[in-house]
């Protein structure tokens, strides 16, 4: 396979954090200091993953309205609503059966000799934000200017949907020349993510090094029993994923595949979405997918559609059961998934959204909500595969809703070293990366 020179360069970045990261911890005096240590580090992460929040807001809100506004026709709208819920759901329960599964299979907490901590203070979790009714309540924006510098997605893509549809049913000029005004925006940012993925590699370096160097490289060797049976579990639905993206899109999966490799990987050494949000739709529309579908179809599923933490609070919960010896009949665990199907949606803008997730719904069973302590020492690593999955089941499943609608060109072709190059404008407008 060959790798583009961003791809290459995160790789590079993540070797050399490990190695940087490894020292630091070996050769620090105290734990004190390797926290110091770690916090300069840091600083490089938190500048790159400021510079995306940075673009998320105006570019989810400028891509859906752009689409909306184009798509002109309101029953458009809810049938693509519709078949991407639709597709979502599923997702989420194949995704929240595996983690169960796999928990239940392989027991990666039967006979644990870890002293678990009585209470969960400190967690500093907010497991009030899954209350339904301010669930419901904080989906509509009171501001979008808040909204928007807060980066609340959901709320973001309420308002863009009644700004975009009430723009497609204005037909005078100065609607028009609104709507031309969206699709440059959405040039204009792509043009930004350009330059700011250029650091990409600096945050992945900053990431991995400054969790080397407060944890070591020993602690994965403690946990490894944990996090190999859960990234077992993943694997399975990444292979489900795949299939049921071949079943739709037939070989063209593979193409898809290759093409979001890179924020695939981003994604995964950063353990943040956001960071990947920006490439990645850039990269459905090298595939050939009508931007329309992608600003209505990929700001839904970060919302909605998050597989890898399915997968985690169901294998979480059953692996805290496990560690304190706490039997649950079958019974208990499938109501137990259907509760989780249900609280974790909408919940992306939550920080740790699948711990908050799991604090929540353990109560309920009588399972100690304190054993979440136990894997948050390496919640980080888990984090990485979680948010590799949520990248891929996002990718699929709207590339998939786009073919059920016929907004695929068949005819797109690949770029295959693009991710550092500067951005053109194509012929027919659309953003091009130059050779």
């Amino acid at each position: 396979m060959k790798f583009n020179r961003l791809t290459t360069m995160v790789l590079v970045a993540m070797v050399l954090g490990v190695l940087v990261g490894y020292a630091c911890n070996s050769y620090a005096p105290t734990p004190e200091a390797t926290k110091e240590i770690a916090s300069y580090f840091g600083i490089l992460t938190d500048v790159f993953l400021r510079m995306i929040k940075m673009i998320i807001a105006p570019l989810v809100f400028a891509t859906l309205v752009s689409g909306l506004a184009n798509m002109g026709d309101a029953k458009a709208v809810g049938r693509i609503g519709g078949r991407a819920l639709g597709w979502f759901i599923v997702a989420s329960f194949c995704s929240l059966a595996i983690g169960l599964i796999y928990a239940n299979v392989l027991q990666p907490g039967h006979g644990l000799s870890v002293a678990l901590p009585s209470s969960a203070e400190g967690l500093n979790l907010k497991t009030s934000a899954l209350n339904l009714k301010d669930f419901i309540a904080h989906v509509f924006p009171k501001n979008i200017f808040e909204a928007m510098a807060t980066n609340e997605v959901l709320q973001i893509l309420v308002f863009a949907l009644f700004f975009g549809i009430a723009l497609g049913n204005l037909h005078n000029q100065a609607a028009r020349s609104m709507v031309g005004l969206m699709d440059e925006v959405v040039h204009i940012m792509l043009k930004v993510t350009d330059y700011v993925m250029r650091f990409a590699p600096v945050g992945v370096f900053g990431a991995v090094a400054g969790t080397i160097t407060i944890h070591g490289l020993g602690m994965l060797s403690v946990f490894g029993k944990f996090m190999l049976c859960f990234y077992l579990a993943l694997a399975t639905l990444w292979v489900l994923l795949i299939v049921a993206g071949y079943v739709v899109l037939g070989r063209d999966i593979f193409r898809l595949l290759n093409l979001i490799r890179g924020p695939l990987l981003v994604g995964f050494s950063t353990a943040s979405s956001e960071s990947t949000y920006p490439k990645l739709m850039e990269q459905l529309e090298k595939f050939g997918i009508k931007p329309r579908i992608i600003g209505f179809v990929l700001p839904l599923g970060y919302s909605f559609n998050l597989d890898g933490s399915m997968v985690y609070t169901t294998f979480l919960a059953i692996f805290i059961a496990q560690a304190y010896g706490i039997d649950m009949t079958l019974t208990a665990q499938i109501t137990m998934l259907l509760v989780l199907m249900v609280s974790s949606k909408g919940i992306a803008g939550v920080p740790r959204a699948s711990l908050v997730v799991v604090a929540a719904v353990l109560p309920m069973f009588g399972l100690p909500e304190a054993g979440i302590l136990l894997i948050l020492g390496i919640d980080h690593f888990l984090d990485m595969g979680r948010t590799l999955t949520n990248v891929l089941g996002n990718a699929i499943a709207t590339a998939v809703v786009a073919k059920w609608e016929g907004a695929v060109d068949p005819n797109a072709t690949t770029d295959d070293d693009e991710s550092l190059l500067p951005m053109e404008h194509s012929q027919e407008g659309r953003p091009a990366v130059s050779a």
